[in-house]
């Protein structure tokens, strides 16, 4: 399963009215650290399908959403549960020490 296309209009409803936690990436396409890090974000959202949603928000398409959440430097990703964030990472990571971080997050 790819990894949520997430805007303005269906963050409220994929996002914040999930029953799963969702890990949403804040990223843009020229932001190379972004990029590096987009196939760890995919193979997450096929591996902990049925146990988070996954999405990304690029941050040029959907400012206010980026501006809401405070996000000042890319990648950030944040997770949410019960249309609250809990947590957040910035920065790009091995995927092992981004699953260490998600696993504490999941029912």
């Amino acid at each position: 399963m790819a990894a949520l296309h997430l805007n303005e209009k269906n963050f409220e409803q994929e996002v914040l009215k999930s029953s799963l936690p969702v890990l949403v990436d804040f990223w843009a396409q020229w932001c190379g650290p972004c990029r590096a890090l987009a196939p760890v974000i995919e193979e997450l959202s096929t591996e902990l399908n049925g146990k988070m949603v996954v999405g990304k928000v690029d941050v040029d398409e959907a400012q206010n959403l980026a501006a809401d959440y405070e996000v000042s430097s890319i990648p950030t990703l944040m997770i949410f549960k019960n249309g609250q964030a809990v947590d957040q990472l910035i920065g790009v990571m091995p995927k092992a020490q981004l699953l260490a971080k998600i696993k504490p997050h999941l029912s």
